[in-house]
């Protein structure tokens, strides 16, 4: 079976609704998020794993300047140091920012750049689509980690379907 892509192939999906598909998972992880009470959302874990919070701070590191970084060609470090002070409510405006962040930058990648291959925060080599189809993938695995958290805390987390 051919995996590669080539340049000619016929679009699968638009560059909008692309985006479109990218915001419905991160309102629907911004909704988890809300789910948490304040003080398990920082210090809530279990079998070893980081605190959803934590996690929370890793795709907060990815998205606006991983898109900002696709947008613009300018590399930095990954940082998942983000300051939040132990609030939902940082955590939650921060997460907005990160989304306004991904919809300017989104609209300055041109749709010839989706197949061009690029070296993401300075290290992961892959194509423009597939750093964004990764970013969202590691969104979604870490959103599921956080429904554990919810439900092992007896709250039922928002439907995964309702995007």
């Amino acid at each position: 079976m051919e995996t590669s892509v080539k340049q000619n192939e016929v679009q699968f999906i638009s560059e909008a609704n692309f985006l479109e598909h990218w915001l419905g998972h991160r309102g629907l992880t911004r909704r988890v998020i809300e789910a948490f009470p304040e003080k398990e959302l920082f210090t809530h874990s279990i079998g070893g794993m980081r605190t959803f919070a934590d996690m929370t701070m890793e795709l907060l590191a990815i998205a606006g300047p991983g898109i900002q970084e696709i947008a613009t060609g300018k590399t930095e470090a990954l940082d998942e140091k983000v300051a939040h002070g132990n609030s939902k409510e940082t955590l939650l405006d921060l997460w907005d920012k990160a989304t306004e962040q991904v919809v300017t930058y989104w609209e300055e990648i041109q749709p010839t750049r989706f197949p061009e291959t690029i070296v993401a925060f300075g290290q992961y080599e892959g194509t423009v689509y597939s750093t964004i189809l990764y970013y969202i993938d590691n969104e979604i695995h870490h959103r599921a980690q956080g429904y554990v958290y919810l439900r092992a805390l007896g709250i039922e987390p928002p439907f995964f379907y309702e995007r």
